[in-house]
């Protein structure tokens, strides 16, 4: 029988895309690897999903069905370098420093610290406050802290004046990044895009970068762009992987920070970790888990491959069941140890582990230990579900301190 915890989260899912729970849910009888007509290869077994991610050989992220192939159509080819070539090692090896946990904590404390502080201080005056708004917020934030990105420069990109409302600038950041990542629908069969959604999806793309050559001139060397600049990168190379950090880190964190306060109280286990506080970081691993908000992950196969006992044809799709694979474990529990199967899957694996997997560590862990630093435990007064989203999440969740 399903929990609380988990029969929300399938609403959720379903206001997000209405088909989505059956597959996720269905999935499982994919175990270890099955092939459905005119879709691909489904994978639902940890082992097999990191098989897959560590085989560059029979496996490409920029072909036809994969993430690099739709992003190339809307920001250029060149992404298959970055993703794929010699680009790729080099970029990640000169930006690794920027995503330590020493750094990212820094980071989170340097530029949320003072929003989570007055998030905390709110509650504790008895106010109630929309936690999917804040989300929103404290992303656009740190995201464009992290690309070197001023509010002048996120003003010129989307309108506004952010000298009125930095809030709301951040808010306008968010829904232009997530119309953006919407063009994704209907690319289960196919990531090719129809000439309308590429013309949109280009219009939006260079609408976020802008004042990217600004920003890449006087970015300090700790931001990405800054460090893309020491590199040498060229600059609309740079205004790509700006646009790719913005969508990679908008929609999926503030889907994974909502999703977790809601989760937290739907469990009862926010009780459990008042008492239990050093159990915060066994709290965030598993609301990843839970949540998988890259709850599928596309390849394609390059090259015949034999796996599992299956054999794989060049030009045929694979799709990663993220979300089926990390919950075939069990519902939520601050408890759970660490599981090895799972072993971060919901940050991928393989040369394209997520870049930013302990940014979203440190904002995930700061985000509950400003609630947790109340003393007291929430409840939810009132939840929305965002309707007809890529990546579920809440359109609002209010919360006030019992």
């Amino acid at each position: 029988m399903w929990s609380t915890a988990r029969r929300r989260e399938l609403t959720l899912l379903a206001a997000g895309q209405p088909w989505l729970p059956g597959l996720l849910l269905l999935g499982g009888f994919a175990r270890p690897i099955r092939k459905v007509p005119a879709l691909g290869w489904f994978v639902a077994d940890p082992l097999v999903a990191r098989q897959i991610y560590n085989d560059s050989t029979h496996f490409s992220i920029v072909s036809e069905g994969a993430a690099g192939h739709w992003w190339a159509q809307v920001i250029g080819d060149w992404v298959e370098d970055l993703f794929e070539g010699p680009g790729h090692t080099q970029l990640r090896t000169t930006v690794r420093d920027l995503f330590t946990l020493t750094h990212t904590d820094a980071l989170v404390q340097r530029v949320l610290g003072a929003d989570l502080r007055g998030l905390r201080d709110r509650l504790a005056a008895g106010e109630t406050v929309d936690i999917a708004t804040r989300a929103q917020i404290l992303v656009g934030r740190s995201v464009s802290d992290l690309v070197g990105m001023r509010p002048e420069d996120i003003s010129a990109a989307i309108g506004g004046d952010h000298t009125d409302d930095l809030d709301a600038l951040f808010l306008r950041l968010f829904h232009h990044v997530e119309e953006l990542v919407n063009l994704a629908f209907g690319t289960m069969a196919s990531t090719t895009l129809d000439p309308v959604a590429v013309a949109r999806a280009r219009a939006l793309a260079a609408r976020l970068a802008v004042n990217v050559p600004t920003a890449y001139e006087h970015a300090a060397p700790d931001t990405t762009l800054g460090r893309c600049r020491e590199l040498g990168l060229a600059v609309e190379h740079a205004a790509g992987l700006a646009i790719l950090m913005a969508v990679a880190g908008t929609d999926t964190l503030a889907s994974a920070m909502t999703r977790m306060v809601a989760i937290m109280h739907d469990s009862d286990q926010h009780r459990a970790l008042l008492t239990a506080p050093d159990r915060v970081p066994d709290a965030v691993r598993e609301i990843l888990r839970v949540t998988s908000p890259a709850y599928l992950v596309g390849r394609s196969v390059t090259a015949d491959v034999r796996i599992a006992g299956r054999d794989l044809r060049a030009g045929e799709h694979v799709k990663i069941l993220t979300w089926t694979i990390n919950n075939a474990v069990g519902g939520f529990d601050i408890h759970r140890d660490y599981v090895p199967e799972t072993r971060q899957l919901w940050f991928g694996g393989g040369r394209h582990l997520c870049l930013g997997a302990q940014l979203v560590h440190s904002e995930l862990t700061a985000l509950l230990e400003s609630l947790i630093a109340t003393g007291r435990p929430w409840e939810v007064v009132e939840r929305r579900y965002r309707r007809k989203v890529f990546i579920p999440t809440y359109e609002t969740l209010r919360i006030r301190l019992v």
